[in-house]
């Protein structure tokens, strides 16, 4: 059976970030165009200061381009003030970054409940921590808990208001390489079991190998492209 043609669910135009320190102009991304695709797992790959991180904030509605067009569907985010931006994050996408941004004064339910006490149709924090692994851990404080057992808690609070989108900076950076595959398992199983799109930053090209698409970046513009057609496992991946 022939995959169905892919419906984008993000779309760039000719995106220019540049940040002005008044003695330097840094520019972060210099005519970017691309779309990605709903319920795929999308790698961006590429070195530290290529402009992955600047387009995930862009895409996640974080900063601003300074020139080109952002759409998300048929909403164009680059048409949104500040009150428009802060809708969309909290109605549309989840996200997960390097380092944790725990409470430490709150268990893994209640650093869940955070997002679930603002979300319009959020899972029970119980429920977000069982899927990816955490149903032992749900009363536990953060320093009760390892890394990757953090980074899980942080999965589940971006996945629990059952967001479209998951956007993941470096989520494995912080972790050892037995660890970020379990983290790697779960972002894989929430893409597979919810249709979640799913957009991976990383400098890690091993990890590309579980993506259906991987974009590469260099100097702040694409250099490649590609569809993945023999994606395996996170158990699979040599890192």
């Amino acid at each position: 059976m022939e995959r169905a043609e892919p419906q984008a669910i993000f779309r760039m135009e000719g995106v220019t970030k540049v940040y002005d320190t008044g003695e330097v102009k840094v520019h972060a991304l210099a005519g970017v165009d691309m779309e990605l695709y709903a319920g795929e797992f999308t790698v961006l790959l590429g070195p530290s200061g290529s402009g992955k991180s600047t387009l995930l904030n862009i895409l996640g509605g974080l900063d601003q381009a300074t020139e080109g067009r952002v759409f998300f569907r048929d909403l164009e985010l680059t048409g949104l003030n500040d009150r428009g931006l802060t809708r969309y994050r909290r109605d549309h996408v989840g996200f997960v970054f390097q380092f944790y941004n725990l409470v430490p004064s709150l268990t893994a339910r209640e650093n869940v409940q955070l997002v679930t006490d603002v979300a319009p149709n959020p899972m029970p924090a119980a429920e977000a921590l069982g899927l990816v692994g955490l149903t032992h851990r749900i009363d536990h404080f953060p320093a009760e808990m390892s890394g990757g057992e953090q980074q899980r808690v942080a999965i589940a609070r971006a996945i629990a208001k059952r967001p479209e989108v998951l956007l993941c900076d470096e989520p494995t950076g912080a972790l050892d390489s037995k660890t970020g595959i379990r983290v790697l398992d779960a972002l894989r199983d929430i893409n597979d079991r919810f249709g979640t799109s799913t957009v991976v930053i990383t400098h890690n090209a091993a990890i590309q190998r579980m993506a259906h698409r991987v974009i590469t970046f260099q100097d702040g513009r694409i250099n490649e492209t590609w569809v993945n057609d023999t994606r395996v496992a996170p158990s699979e991946i040599e890192w």
